[in-house]
């Protein structure tokens, strides 16, 4: 099963901005620019671009656009949020840490 073409749209922008080929501060295209460029529907560009702003990958300014706000530090602190978030929540269901290391390591082999 492939992945939905919103996320594999989100992903592809993604890399491009840990390769440097999005650079923090660049103008990314409309959403309508992009979906016809791709050939994709307006609304799957508009949720890859709704989920990068949620993740902190881009930020909006209103009618001047959607830019890259994404740093190698903002990488990192959101991988080191998401981890955190990950250990409290498998600690709340009393999961030792052994266990949910084991947890993450099979999602890393499984994922592709």
């Amino acid at each position: 099963m492939s992945e939905a073409p919103y996320a594999e749209l989100k992903a592809r922008l993604l890399e491009r901005m840990r390769t440097g080929d999005l650079a923090p501060g660049a103008r990314l295209p409309t959403v309508r620019a992009l979906a016809d460029e791709l050939g994709l529907a307006a609304n799957t560009v508009a949720r890859a671009y709704r989920e990068l702003e949620q993740a902190g990958a881009v930020e909006t300014r209103g009618r001047h656009g959607t830019f890259v706000a994404l740093s190698d530090d903002a990488v990192t602190r959101a991988a080191q949020e998401a981890a955190a978030a990950y250990v409290a929540r498998l600690r709340a269901l009393g999961i030792p840490d052994a266990d949910a290391l084991a947890h993450v390591e099979a999602a890393v082999r499984t994922a592709g």
